[in-house]
């Protein structure tokens, strides 16, 4: 692997779209050789995804409608780390908001970028264990199933493409390959 130390200076910075969940700047950058071009960034807050698994080695994860790509898909519970909130607190609300399961343990596995060739968004990766159920606490318009599968068939899914959601891929291969193989 090369290291080529390369980067582009920042010229000019223009906001375009200030929304709720993003921001949208457009930056001109210098490029080697003084040449100009131009950067579309979706600027998002941090967010967290949590692998949470039962004492029976099943892993817990949503299914959603995502209007984005217009189909429903597994996820594992997911969300935006409010301001000042640490990342592992905002993983276990977020698990007990979305499934209504509360966990006695739980650790980091990764830390991860969503596409940084267009965002900035970083994820944060947990997991969880030792799990009681509790009551969901959905926001007004999130609709969405809680579905319990064992872990070896989540990880087939994986390989047959049928999860692939890149947060859900990327937690799930990290638990199997840093935890559950290591314990």
């Amino acid at each position: 692997m090369t290291n080529s130390n390369y980067e582009e200076r920042t010229m000019k910075s223009t906001k375009i779209f200030d929304g709720k969940v993003l921001q949208l700047r457009v930056d001109t950058v210098e490029m080697e050789g003084q040449k100009y071009t131009k950067r579309e960034i979706v600027e998002r807050h941090p967010s967290v995804g949590i692998v949470a698994i039962t004492e029976d080695d099943e892993i817990i994860l949503i299914k959603q409608y995502r209007k984005a790509i217009d189909k429903e898909i597994y996820e594992i519970p997911a969300g935006m780390v409010d301001f000042g909130e640490e990342p592992q607190k905002a993983a276990l609300r977020e698990l007990k908001e979305e499934t209504g399961y509360e966990a006695k343990k739980s650790d980091y596995l990764a830390e991860i970028y969503s596409s940084p060739g267009f965002t900035n968004e970083k994820l944060f990766i947990f997991y969880a264990e030792d799990l009681s159920l509790g009551d969901q606490d959905l926001d007004e318009f999130e609709h969405l199933s809680v579905e319990k599968i064992k872990f070896d068939e989540a990880l087939k899914l994986v390989n047959l493409g049928e999860i692939n959601d890149s947060k859900s891929v990327a937690g799930i291969l990290y638990y199997n390959n840093f935890r559950r193989n290591n314990e």
